[in-house]
């Protein structure tokens, strides 16, 4: 928008500017170090500030009044387009400087008392073209971060938010507003000449404002969010926004994963940890509360980045909270995060898993409670499907069995993450018995006691039969132990037989008339019945070993004991203080032989 007629009758000498008309000036408006010698009419007419300033500066001799405006919004740069507006000089209002010039205007009192056509009046109707334009909207809003105080008192900076998130809530196809320049490579993207990819397009309509809006501030961007939400946008739309945010001010993130920054050559200086900190509190508060919006993945990068940067322990928790609610969508690999305290004692940080894993289970929990008993039932006696509580129960096993080698995790710890899923989550038994087997021979000073107690965690009727070949002839498992597993070994065999038998029985029954696979079938009972003799036999002998092994511990503590009574110092010196006294004469030597009577009769006769 053009303003004035009138060509430039101004001119800058150094820090001072001055009006070619050729008059000689006689009012001096001074901003910080910058001068301008102008002349009173032209400003009066135009300000009512600047005619009750020039009225109470003017001297009686005629001399050049002084006026200062250091407090006037802008500086020196809007008070240059202001004095040329006065003057009548030809001036174009942007949209990177209507903000600065509104403000200027309302300052320095450019009302229509002061002429028809004021600044007020010319800033205001320039001011509502700009908010019919996407990109025009966010330059204005960026200049006002020079004038906040003002352009808050304005109300320009909520129009502006306000004018923006219309939009970002509308349909982009239905208004010609400008898309990022981000977008523009990914919609070239063709083969001769015809794009291949709706799915593209459908994504540019939805982030397509994400780029745009990255380079407010964080106070600003954070209440243009707050508005886009109250507008009704959808909650992954605005969950976008913010990872594109963070990964754009936020370098420690980058360095957490292989993923490219995306602000990769650009000329953004990287921010302090502090700051980083505190902008990373600030996006994990605005993240909509919604489940499944942001993906685990995303939110477990939050989570290493907060503990990296030593954000608040509320920060922290609330991102575990939200990766256990959905702990379901997540991968080892990403819940392996390493340890970043203080005392380092595991090479992962278990205590924050186990954090998680307690949310999740407290949110199953809930809705178990909350659910129809048959639902529960259902769940009870196990399905094959991927639930969600199977889900956790694999991860659980696998992550136990990925920190089970670290010497320095301990016994209860490892205990209570096992046991921290119920049974019936478990379709198989494998996943904790090969956490276990791992644990066991990396802490081989465990005592048999903790070897069976660690053992609970897993349900040998579970296992498969691979893993239970494993266990029967695995040493580090207890006796105990491995007899259980053969026990339940041979009921499954022995089930199964009285199927095959209970076939072979009734023919009738049976819906396989093929006589070639019924010989198969009666080979394959001989076979079973002999696997059965074999585990009962090797079962009958590990008991047998097992008792032998009691005995001998019974005869072993026995023993023991004994002679540590037998070596006392306190017996030692009692016997020796009570030795047996010296040989008595023959007549009354009956005694001496060791308390046998039949000797010392013998001996007297």
């Amino acid at each position: 928008m053009k303003l004035g007629s009138k060509s430039e009758a101004f001119h800058r000498d150094g820090q001072t500017w001055r009006c070619n008309s050729g008059l000689l000036s006689d009012v001096s408006i001074e901003i910080g170090e910058m001068s301008f010698h102008l002349h009173k009419f032209p400003l009066l007419s135009r300000s009512g500030l600047l005619e009750k300033m020039i009225g109470e500066s003017t001297f009686t001799d005629g001399s050049s009044c002084i006026v200062q405006l250091n407090q006037l919004p802008g500086g020196a740069k809007s008070f240059e387009l202001i004095a040329k507006f006065c003057y009548g000089v030809k001036i174009e209002l942007t949209s990177m400087n209507v903000v600065c010039l509104r403000c200027a205007a309302e300052y320095l009192q450019m009302t229509e008392e002061y002429g028809e056509g004021n600044m007020i009046v010319q800033t205001e109707s320039f001011l509502k073209d700009v908010f019919e334009n996407w990109t025009d909207t966010i330059k204005a809003l960026e200049t006002c971060e020079e004038v906040l105080p003002h352009a808050e008192e304005l109300h320009i900076v909520s129009r502006c938010i306000n004018s923006l998130a219309m939009k970002a809530c509308s349909d982009q196809k239905m208004f010609n507003w400008p898309v990022s320049s981000c977008n523009d490579t990914a919609r070239s993207e063709s083969w001769n000449g015809i794009s291949t990819s709706y799915k593209s397009q459908q994504q540019q309509s939805e982030d397509w404002w994400y780029e745009d809006v990255s380079f407010l501030s964080l106070p600003l961007y954070k209440r243009l969010i707050q508005a886009v939400e109250s507008g009704g946008m959808k909650p992954e739309n605005i969950a976008g926004a913010l990872i594109f945010y963070a990964k754009k001010y936020i370098p420690q993130m980058n360095k957490q994963s292989s993923f490219k920054n995306p602000t990769s050559g650009s000329t953004i200086s990287i921010p302090s940890e502090v700051d980083q900190g505190a902008l990373l509190e600030e996006i994990v508060d605005l993240l909509p509360p919604q489940k499944g919006v942001i993906h685990s993945r995303f939110l477990l990068r939050l989570l290493r980045t907060a503990m990296a940067l030593q954000t608040s322990q509320n920060c922290r928790d609330n991102l575990e909270k939200r990766v256990g609610y959905q702990l379901n969508q997540a991968s080892l690999e990403d819940l392996l995060i390493p340890n970043m305290g203080y005392c380092v004692e595991t090479l992962y940080d278990i205590d924050c898993f186990q954090r998680i894993l307690e949310h999740f289970m407290s949110v199953e929990q809930e809705a178990s409670r909350s659910s129809s008993p048959c639902i529960v039932e259902e769940v009870i006696e196990g399905t094959h499907s991927l639930t969600s509580l199977t889900m956790v129960s694999n991860l659980v096993d696998s992550y136990l069995a990925e920190v089970a080698s670290d010497v320095n995790l301990k016994f209860p710890k490892f205990q209570s993450i096992g046991a921290a899923v119920p049974d019936y989550a478990r379709p198989l038994s494998d996943g904790i018995y090969r956490a276990i087997d791992i644990y066991l021979k990396a802490h081989p000073w465990l005592t048999d006691a903790e070897r069976e107690q660690i053992c609970r965690a897993m349900n040998f009727q579970k296992l498969s039969l691979d893993a239970t070949t494993h266990a029967a002839q695995n040493e580090r498992l207890p006796l105990r132990v491995i007899v259980q597993v053969l026990f339940f070994e041979q009921l499954k065999l022995r089930t199964s037989i009285s199927g095959w038998l209970f076939l072979s029985d009734n023919p009738e029954n049976t819906t396989i008339p093929n006589s070639a696979l019924a010989a198969g079938r009666q080979d394959g009972v001989v076979d079973m019945r002999e696997k059965v003799n074999a585990l009962e036999k090797e079962c009958r002998s590990m008991k047998e070993e097992l008792q032998k092994l009691e005995k001998t511990r019974s005869w072993n503590i026995f023993c023991r004991r004994n002679s540590k009574q037998y070596l006392d110092p306190k017996s030692i010196r009692n016997c020796s203080a009570q030795q047996v006294p010296p040989p008595l004469p023959c007549s009354y030597g009956a005694t001496k032989f060791s308390g046998n009577p039949d000797l010392g009769s013998n001996q007297n006769e």
